[in-house]
């Protein structure tokens, strides 16, 4: 069973340390990444329970327009959180290494919070923790559910095969004129977009990308 303690102001994943909760950080060690993930004292912590719209994913707003969700569901995220210490009570790891935990903010339940919000949606497939508040969301017609939206899950798995057999190593070309690809799963492969204009390609393997003066990012996988 995960036990987490804390020496120094670091949090260690240690077996028989006392206590079970990553201990209170202030705003300045929390980094949202997207809306159902944090950076918490240099832990990635998937919020349990939720799933919310990818960071490039884009919904149907209530007048039919074009809707950025995942950035508002990003937004909203760091917005619910403020300058409010968070606390995060884990659960598990993930099949990516991620903590996943339950994490309050002032008290609150973060998760809780965003699918009210209708800026998340109730992950069913492994909790049924916030299905009410996923429908008093959509009664009030609330983010995502006062237009219309393809739920997380299914915009990922429909990118995942859209990409299938495709070149998929994006070849990028940093501000300082550095050479770096990003693999598929990388922290920021999501948001790094390929200007060939500027002289970014893609590639089909590494092998190809180092060829021709390419490096590997540092961004761990998530």
């Amino acid at each position: 069973m995960l036990r987490i303690c804390s020496s120094f102001g670091l949090v260690f994943f240690l077996a028989g340390c006392i206590g079970s909760e990553v201990p209170e950080v202030s705003d300045g060690q929390v980094r949202v990444m997207d809306g159902d993930t944090l950076m918490v004292a240099g832990e990635t912590v998937r919020l349990f329970g939720i799933d919310a719209p990818e960071h490039d994913q884009r919904c149907e707003d209530a007048r039919g327009g074009d809707w950025p969700c995942g950035q508002a569901a990003k937004a909203r995220l760091r917005q619910i959180i403020g300058g409010t210490p968070v606390a995060c009570q884990p659960r598990e790891r993930d099949r990516f290494g991620r903590l996943v935990a339950t994490c309050r903010a002032g008290g609150a339940d973060i998760g809780a919070r965003m699918v009210e919000a209708g800026m998340a949606v109730a992950y069913r497939q492994y909790s049924r923790a916030y299905v009410a508040h996923e429908a008093r969301a959509k009664a009030a017609r609330r983010g995502l559910h006062a237009g219309r939206y393809t739920a997380p899950e299914a915009f990922r798995h429909g990118k995942r095969r859209a990409v299938q057999g495709a070149c998929r190593i994006k070849g990028n070309i940093s501000r300082s004129g550095a050479r770096i690809y990003h693999r598929p799963g990388q922290e920021h492969y999501d948001r790094t977009r390929i200007s060939p204009s500027r002289g970014e390609r893609w590639f089909c393997s590494e092998a190809e990308a180092r060829k021709a003066g390419w490096r590997a990012s540092k961004s761990p996988f998530i």
